[in-house]
């Protein structure tokens, strides 16, 4: 299949006038409806903004290339407009986005459309053929640029793989012979790349390491790991002849093979952006020792290229987002539990005083019993990798129990016995790390032992020495964490109605600052950690984060739907699509509205969110599940007057947005008759 097969002449328009990124996004998908690629325009459209919102995928040298993989695409397509004046597509060199390639990728089909793809995001790395692009007059000449470069390149890796062959050829025939200098030929730098969706980023920057390499008179192979699968595999004698490895991916990678190698990880952005500094830090010997054994996996970006900061956020939200089925699914049955059981109420058996109820109540506390242990797992296995989950897991069910050394010593005797206080969700964190950097710091120390005993570190040293250490930690600790869990839930317990306002003010307006950043998370990991209490205090403060977290995509549905002259064409229609987002706890939503104008967008939504979470606390909103948004209403507390929070709060957001906004002409705002 050749590149220009996936165009049609309906998906190519050159010169066009774009005065922001949604509007580019705008012409490319109605070229890909033109063409009878897409069959839901609005979900196709919506599966791109998604995957902007990870992160741009403006490759820089005025080239973007968004794209999504979803069932809307009925058949694989490319589509390609030049805009002149350039889009800021917030590229890593700053530069404006003048030539930009839309990839449709359907769901569930065989993936050879993907390769060409790839050899597209390939031919961009190089500037000659871009300028031919951008200065084609036509669209026959623009395809036919295509068609030429593309033989060109299908030549060359024809050249490259025909001398390859003659080098392991040669290294064969060495090896035969004893020569010692068999591996002579063998590359001095492997690479792999690697990014979520496997379609562009994965081939540019494994073009880019290739180009970059060849100019510095370095050797190197490039392994991808793309939605078509593994190409370019190494192999295990390439990488024990190699000086060092790049890992430049924004996913996880297996390192196990790279164990004891030099090797730098870094995330997909930098192999196109910085390939030479990538290669030089292989070259002169600056890349870390890998220890991976027992199937570790490497993360986005390795501690040495972020900051503590960032590092220890990332462990974390590994744990949160495993956690959080199990306090969606479980919070909401035990809701179910009480909901059911109305001849119960007002008795001590209320949640349980029937099968059914007690059903949906034994299931889902079993589920929410479950929180606090895979929280902590997942941390320390994000840390340690697979070695790390066990520690973690039993140090999260310690924190939980509450199990102390002086617990041990009345075991025997249960009139001495105290009762067990658990530790909560500071503990459960605590747990999590020690068990993660125990683990850690105990395979290092394995290291020095013979290889003999190689395999069986990972299935008898590493679960045996660090669950004992981490159950002697946990036990000598929990007392400190249970003080400062009773404290916790005792101060909420005790907050009246107005500290429970500013709070709830407090962590609603979180929600809205930075839409899915460290301050949304920090605030929604606080209310979920809450919510392991059981109290109806943690449950007001959970209903606030969520309310709070609802109001940005609403505000800005509102906004476009009743103050069009602020508003572009494409915004209009986009901004439908946050009504859904917005009842459906979908924060994000509102991101590229945040991002294409912060100074009014963000200020708005967060006074509208602090409002929101505010009165939801006044009102005595309860929420038992920590997602769901409006689809989970008859499990909240006092439900009218939450919906009634959550409007007053997108209204104002939405007064003060349209406000702020100064209105645009009848043309820009496309309202012209």
């Amino acid at each position: 299949m050749k590149i220009t097969e996936l165009f049609s002449k309906s998906g190519v328009k050159l010169g066009v006038e774009a005065a922001s990124q949604a509007e580019a996004i705008d012409v490319l998908v109605d070229l890909h409806d033109a063409s009878g690629n897409i069959s839901d325009r609005d979900k196709y459209r919506q599966a791109v903004l998604d995957r902007e919102a990870q992160f741009s995928t403006a490759v820089g040298d005025g080239v973007a290339i968004p794209h999504a993989k979803t069932d809307a695409v009925v058949r694989p397509g490319l589509a390609a407009i030049t805009v002149p004046a350039g889009v800021d597509w917030n590229a890593p060199d700053g530069k404006p986005s003048d030539l930009i390639f839309m990839i449709a990728a359907p769901e569930g089909q065989a993936n050879v459309h993907l390769e060409v793809l790839a050899k597209l995001s390939m031919l961009l790395m190089h500037e000659d053929f871009g300028a031919a692009l951008r200065a084609a007059k036509t669209v026959d000449k623009f395809l036919k640029v295509i068609d030429d470069a593309e033989a060109a390149h299908d030549a060359e890796q024809a050249e490259k793989e025909r001398k390859a062959a003659e080098a392991k050829a040669a290294r064969e025939a060495a090896a035969a012979a004893a020569a010692p200098a068999a591996d002579s030929a063998l590359p001095q730098v492997l690479a792999i790349t690697a990014c979520p969706t496997g379609i562009a980023h994965t081939y540019m920057a494994a073009e880019n390491l290739e180009k970059v390499a060849e100019q510095m008179g370095v050797t190197i192979k490039v392994e991808t790991q793309g939605s078509v699968g593994t190409k370019n595999a190494l192999t295990a004698e390439e990488i024990a002849a190699c000086r060092g490895i790049i890992i430049a991916a924004d996913k996880g990678i297996e390192l196990s093979r790279f164990n004891g190698k030099p090797l730098y990880s870094t995330n997909v952005s930098a192999g196109i952006n910085d390939a030479e500094r990538l290669i030089n830090i292989i070259m002169n010997g600056e890349a870390p020792i890998c220890h991976a054994e027992g199937g570790a996996s490497a993360p986005a970006a390795s501690a040495a290229t972020e900051g503590m900061g960032s590092t220890i956020y990332k462990h974390l939200m590994n744990g949160v987002s495993h956690m959080l089925p199990f306090v969606v699914g479980g919070g909401i049955l035990k809701a179910i539990a009480f909901l059911l059981d109305t001849q119960g109420m007002g008795t001590a058996a209320y949640g349980s005083s029937t099968p059914l109820a007690a059903f949906f109540n034994l299931v889902g506390g079993t589920a929410f019993d479950f929180m606090l242990p895979i929280l902590a797992a997942y941390i320390a296995m994000s840390i340690a990798d697979r070695p790390g989950l066990a520690p973690g897991f039993v140090g999260g069910w310690l924190a939980k129990q509450g199990f102390t050394l002086g617990y041990l010593a009345t075991a025997m005797d249960a009139e001495a016995q105290g009762a067990l206080i658990s530790g909560g969700f500071i503990a459960a964190l605590f747990a999590g790390f020690a068990a993660g950097y125990l683990t850690l710091g105990f395979e290092r120390l394995c290291d020095h032992l013979p290889e003999s005993l190689e395999g069986i570190k990972p299935v008898l040293l590493y679960p045996l020495v660090c669950i004992f250490l981490i159950g002697l930690v946990m036990l000598a600790l929990n007392p400190i964490f249970a003080a400062i869990n009773s404290w916790l839930t005792g101060a909420l317990n005790s907050f009246g109605t107005g500290n429970l306002v500013l709070l709830g003010a407090v962590v609603g307006g979180m929600m809205s600052v930075d839409m899915g950043g460290p301050f949304n998370k920090a605030a929604y990991v606080f209310g979920t950690g809450m919510l392991s209490a059981g109290t109806t205090s943690a449950q007001i403060v959970m209903a606030s984060v969520m309310v709070g977290g609802m109001v940005p995509p609403i505000a800005i549905a509102l906004s476009t739907t009743f103050f069009k002259n602020r508003w572009s064409a494409a915004d209009r229609k986009a901004g439908i699509v946050n009504y859904i987002m917005g009842l459906s706890f979908i924060t994000e939503g509102a991101i590229p509205y945040a991002a294409a104008d912060p100074g009014r967008v963000l200020p708005s939504c967060i006074i509208g969110s602090a409002i929101a979470g505010a009165l939801s606390a006044g009102f005595g909103c309860t929420s038992p599940a920590p997602h769901g948004g409006a689809w989970v209403t008859p499990v909240i507390g006092n439900p009218l007057m939450y919906l009634m929070a959550l409007v007053i709060g997108a209204v104002v957001a939405c007064l003060i947005l349209s406000f702020l906004k100064k209105p645009l002409s009848a043309e820009e705002a496309g309202l012209t008759k």
